[in-house]
């Protein structure tokens, strides 16, 4: 039997990493403020540590993506499978050359993966999107910040995240 209803078990899971780095950095404010010594720099350390840890859990909670969507996502070695009973597909993150949110025929958000000659579509509350975090990370330049806003309500029209650069030829 639990006493923690399912909205607050879910809101405190959602939000675990920058809850932890919040502790982290209290305890560094602590230690930094009424130590001395050895101690003080380490609760200085600590605060540095906690602050980035907050910073990174909160990037990530609000990215998370929904659950309970048609299908399921999995990153494996630069490679993003989708698997589902209609439309599934892969695409490698070194072969692809844009990823955008765009809202489906229906008006739903989806991950667009372009690749040269195919489009591997993804809804964005697909069991397991949480991992496209990290996928994404990994290319230069992502624009994380367009991410989070795309994913966060229903655009009207495509956000670009990534897009390859351009090679010039002299």
């Amino acid at each position: 039997m639990s006493f923690v209803r399912p909205e607050a078990r879910a809101a405190v899971t959602r939000w675990r990493e920058a809850i932890a780095g919040g502790a982290v950095l209290a305890l560094g404010l602590w230690w930094a403020l009424t130590s001395l010594g050895l101690i003080r720099w380490a609760g200085v350390a600590l605060v540095l540590v906690g602050a980035a840890l907050a910073w990174a859990g909160a990037q990530r909670a609000r990215f998370r993506g929904g659950h309970g969507g048609l299908g399921v996502v999995h990153v494996d070695e630069r490679q993003v499978t989708y698997l589902a009973p209609v439309g599934g597909g892969f695409a490698s993150l070194d072969a692809i050359v844009q990823v955008e949110v765009a809202p489906d025929l229906a008006g739903l958000p989806v991950w667009r993966f372009t690749s040269p000659g195919e489009v591997l579509t993804i809804p964005l509350n697909a069991e397991g999107t949480d991992a496209l975090f990290e996928a994404l990370a990994a290319l230069p330049g992502v624009d994380m910040q367009a991410a989070i806003r795309a994913t966060s309500g229903r655009p009207d029209a495509p956000v670009v995240i990534w897009q390859a650069p351009r090679v010039k030829l002299q």
